[in-house]
């Protein structure tokens, strides 16, 4: 059976294929050999131009730039190739270095190509390409997606931020906020996380077998291999980790993917309140021409956008769970067992990546219903009490807490009630015109402005 969109096994492969496309130059097979690649063509290059490797000259501009192109021009052919070699050597970077030798035989410098891969491990070619993968998807495809959601969120709490509604605390009535504010929080929040995600440094090691330099300081015992480390994977533009094992601890990388569980629960808690909103008619969503929302009951328009976010954000979540828990550890100086596990962080992004676009279709569709909105507010005159009793304390009369319970709690109260109360409390006619004149709909305090100032 043909692989395509269709039979593949993984929904992010296949019924959401067009909506994760944009990860694929970044954790596909081909993706992992293209990075594998560069890192090893950047070592090869660095080395060449350090004055302590006295046995591999330096390498021309035009050297450089034609030795480059293996990777930028890295085809589908050669990622064909790569795998032959692998089905020869049964190891997967290897394969990567035999073919880089192939590609490089009739270059001038051919005769120093043992130097490709020099003193490396598999893992410090891995490390740098997963940091490498993760850092530039981040930067050019999930966090794009973050700030276009944000955009979309910001845009409909300033459009809101003066459209009353009822709070509502343990699923019960509770002083009023706007529309506004509520999703501001949101935008707050998410950006907060985003930042985090924008500054956090991806670490890396190039330091052998076992992180000592063994290799390097027999084969150059003169050079500064901690100070050539730091410098290369500087340049690559992450941060050095001075102490490993064979493998890079993982624990910043962990990091980092902990922010992503942590979007993805603030994502959650935005998509179950929308949905909450819309089974209170308080928001509606537009319909589309053709579309529909049951196979049995034809009146149906459901949040499934925000639904389909919740289960993607979920199965991310899990993802990163089973990742941040076995990759911290790693038997003695390494064991096998994070190579299949670390394999799957493009599917855990994906999730997200979906998630996200899931929340942009739905937020564009959402239309706010302000008469639903009023009539809670004027149906909830009981949260008004809280405001009665503020003046009452202000006025250090006492017992004003006990007071407006007696008269509330459990009991439903008219507007009248509230007058009558309010009117037969000695404060001064200021405090009690001020109680007087309020409403429901008009005692949200700075939520307006808190709104307008995001």
């Amino acid at each position: 059976m043909l692989l395509n969109n269709l039979t593949a096994i993984s929904p992010v492969d296949g019924r959401y294929s067009s909506k994760t496309v944009e990860l694929r130059p970044f954790f596909s097979e081909f993706a992992l050999m293209k990075y594998r690649l560069r890192v090893e063509i950047e070592w090869f290059i660095f080395l060449s131009l350090e004055k302590n490797i006295k046995d591999l000259p330096p390498l021309s501009k035009n050297e450089i730039k034609k030795l480059r192109s293996i990777y930028e021009n890295f085809s589908l052919k050669d990622s064909k190739r790569v795998k032959t070699i692998e089905n020869k050597t049964n190891h997967d970077v290897k394969a990567i270095e035999y073919f880089l030798k192939e590609q490089v035989k009739d270059f001038k410098f051919s005769k120093y190509s043992e130097f490709i891969h020099f003193a490396c491990t598999s893992e410090d070619i891995n490390n740098l390409s997963y940091s490498l993968m993760i850092k530039e998807s981040s930067k050019q495809v999930l966090t794009k997606e973050i700030k276009i959601t944000l955009k979309e969120l910001k845009k409909l709490a300033k459009k809101h931020s003066k459209d009353a509604m009822l709070s509502r605390t343990h699923g019960q009535p509770a002083s009023p906020t706007t529309m506004g504010k509520e999703l501001s929080n949101f935008v707050y929040r998410i950006d907060q996380i985003k930042d985090q995600i924008e500054k956090h440094k991806l670490k890396g090691k190039m330091n052998g077998a076992v992180g000592n330099f063994n290799a390097h300081k027999v084969a150059y015992p003169k050079a500064n291999w901690e100070s050539l480390s730091k410098r290369f994977i500087n340049k690559l533009g992450l941060e050095y980790n001075p102490y490993t094992t064979q493998i890079e601890p993982k624990d910043n990388l962990v990091e980092f993917f902990h922010h992503h569980q942590r979007l993805s629960n603030v994502l959650i808690d935005l998509s179950r309140d929308i949905w909450g909103y819309i089974s209170l008619n308080y928001f509606s969503q537009s319909l589309k021409e053709g579309e529909v929302g049951s196979s049995t009951m034809p009146h149906k328009v459901n949040p499934i956008d925000f639904e389909n976010a919740e289960g993607n954000l979920n199965i991310s979540k899990g993802i990163f769970n089973s990742l941040n828990d076995s990759l911290q550890i790693s038997r003695w100086q390494r064991d096998l067992s994070d190579s299949t596990s670390i394999r799957n962080i493009g599917v855990g992004f994906a999730h997200i990546l979906i998630a996200l676009k899931s929340l942009q279709k739905g937020l564009g569709k959402l239309q706010l219903n302000k008469k639903f909105l009023l009539e809670d507010l004027d149906n909830s005159i009981e949260i008004l009490t809280e405001a009665i009793q503020t003046i009452i304390r202000k006025n250090n009369i006492p017992n004003g807490y006990e007071i407006m319970k007696d008269l509330s709690r459990g009991k439903k109260i008219t507007e009248e009630d509230i007058n009558v109360l309010i009117n037969s409390l000695k404060i001064p006619s200021d405090d009690k015109n001020t109680l007087l004149d309020l409403k429901s709909r008009t005692y949200t305090g700075l939520a307006s402005k808190l709104s307008r100032d995001l």
